[in-house]
């Protein structure tokens, strides 16, 4: 009787654990390529800003349009929804004046690792190149979408080809778009088929692997009100080809393009009544940047770039704003964070990180 009594005060703790966060039903994961903690919570960079030979545009337009004298003034102007939005409603990790610590576990501080990380919630060390072929550790997408009410209803919409892979969407048959791919719908949308088309007429900057966000972005805004997906994960570009690139201008552009397109999307998805309260955006790099002259690369060679942040914004959330509290998390943890955040607990084949408790405490 003993014993009986026990395991049912388990099971109901368990039960209270992952059922007490039963408003988020819905999740979008954003990932934002190679871009840094110091432009999320300083704005521009002085040391990069002026520094002529790292930006193309008019330096009096250019200064108009991202500087300010105080870092608080920078980071609004560079990211107003981050810092109007988030900020007031959610909470963002990874300022290190305050001791609050973002990294990659992962020890090679590049793309495929560190989305792998993020996505499996595990630092497998035999992927260690960006041309690594089909991914053989399940992420926390192929998880949820063999859940209950999810099955199909889980999509990625990408900028880089290699999301294919890091997916694995020969394993799994989820919906990842990538470059060069169409929506494929039986009978398209007007704003689908435009979205379609859009990524066509856009210059190959950086290569046929990828695209630029905006397009991206048109694709996966259109899918949406079609579809209603309850997990969507978007994987963003521009920030990381622009810095190899070493176009700071452009790469400051770029963040604050994504900062309006998510804002968007924020905006959009809670004035419709299937998203609505029951949405969780969930957003972070896969790797930082290196400082100084070396702003331009990661990895082995750019210094700091396993620096990394993340934020979150949802019903369950706290609006704790900007964490100013010691403390470190890693990029492995995220992926259990999204499930738990559904009220599933990510199992896989391989070990998994923790999740990041203080999101719903």
């Amino acid at each position: 009787m003993k014993l009986r009594l026990l395991i049912l005060t388990l099971l109901s703790i368990s039960f209270y654990s992952y059922g007490q966060r039963n408003k988020t039903k819905n999740i979008v994961m954003i990932s934002i390529d190679g871009y840094r903690w110091q432009e999320i919570f300083n704005g521009a960079d002085s040391a990069i800003f002026f520094n002529k030979k790292y930006h193309k545009q008019d330096s009096a337009a250019f200064s108009a349009k991202y500087w300010a004298k105080t870092k608080d003034e920078r980071k609004k102007k560079l990211m107003p929804f981050f810092w109007n939005t988030i900020a007031t409603q959610g909470q963002l990790y990874g300022n290190r004046e305050f001791g609050n610590e973002v990294y990659v576990r992962n020890k090679y501080w590049f793309s495929y690792p560190g989305r792998s990380e993020t996505l499996c919630g595990f630092y497998d060390p035999q992927i260690n190149s960006n041309e690594y072929p089909d991914n053989p550790n399940e992420n926390v997408l192929e998880f949820i979408n063999k859940q209950k009410d999810y099955a199909g209803k889980v999509v990625t919409f990408a900028s880089w080809d290699a999301l294919s892979r890091i997916v694995n969407r020969n394993r799994n048959k989820m919906l990842v778009n990538i470059p060069g791919e169409d929506i494929k719908d039986p009978k398209l949308t007007e704003a689908q088929s435009l979205s379609n088309e859009l990524q066509y007429y856009m210059p190959q900057y950086f290569g046929k692997e990828v695209r630029f966000d905006a397009s991206t972005y048109a694709m996966t805004q259109s899918y949406i009100k079609v579809h209603h997906p309850k997990v969507l994960h978007i994987d963003f570009a521009d920030p990381d080809s622009f810095g190899h690139a070493g176009e700071y201008d452009s790469y400051l552009d770029a963040a604050h393009y994504l900062d309006a397109m998510i804002g968007k999307l924020w905006n959009t998805m809670q004035a419709d009544k299937f998203y609505k309260g029951s949405t969780t955006f969930i957003i972070y790099p896969d790797h930082g940047r290196g400082v100084g002259d070396l702003w331009t690369t990661h990895g082995g060679s750019g210094p700091r770039s396993n620096e990394t942040w993340m934020t979150v914004i949802g019903p369950d959330t706290p609006a704790k704003g900007e964490m100013k509290t010691q403390g470190q998390i890693y990029q492995d943890q995220i992926a259990q964070t999204v499930a738990q955040l559904l009220g599933f607990k990510f199992t896989a084949n391989h070990p998994v990180g923790e999740p990041v408790t203080t999101v719903w405490k």
